[in-house]
């Protein structure tokens, strides 16, 4: 099983192959459009325009699953991306990133790349503390944490890298540039 192996839903219901990116650096990420780490849609549409045509795709994938951040309709989170921040990609189906209805593609992702912790940041206390109250064993699950977790891929299908939400949209935008 591999990256191009997974198959996932865009917004409008058509299933498409993660085959159609081979020799693509590709950056999954969980979104919602009611988080604190929401504005990070602005500096991913950035990195869409100054990477895209050299090989990036970035594939957008709505969860309500942390806070019930991502209300509303693929649609309705849809139109809010694209008048808020302007976003050009692609949106997927609102889907769940851990538990029993979880996408395959997640379920890869994160055999591929655990945990590490969380970077320093003005959530990260907030976030700890309400993992700990849910899960006493949260640092050790290789489960999402919250919106906004990155996954890099690069142009052979290995999964380099992931970035919690708190990490630097600065250091993501580093790690996707050496790739390209």
């Amino acid at each position: 099983m591999n990256i191009y192996d997974q198959i996932i839903t865009d917004a409008k219901g058509k299933n498409i192959s993660l085959s159609d990116y081979k020799g693509k650096v590709l950056l999954i990420v969980n979104t919602a459009t009611g988080c604190g780490f929401t504005p990070h849609y602005e500096d991913l549409e950035k990195m869409y325009e100054k990477y895209h045509e050299k090989g990036l795709e970035i594939i957008d994938i709505p969860c309500n699953q942390f806070g019930g951040q991502a209300p509303g309709t693929e649609e309705e989170i849809h139109t809010f991306c694209t008048l808020h921040y302007n976003t050009k990609f692609p949106q997927m189906k609102k889907s769940d990133v851990n538990g029993n209805n979880e996408l395959p593609l997640y379920t890869y992702l994160k055999s591929q790349q655990g945990f590490k912790g969380f970077t320093e940041h003005k959530h990260k206390e907030i976030l700890e503390k309400m993992l700990a109250e849910k899960d006493p064993n949260w640092k050790s699950s290789s489960d999402i944490k919250w919106n906004f977790t990155k996954f890099i891929v690069d142009r052979q299908g290995n999964v380099v890298a992931r970035f919690e939400p708190t990490s630097s949209m600065d250091e993501v935008e580093k790690c996707v540039a050496t790739l390209i």
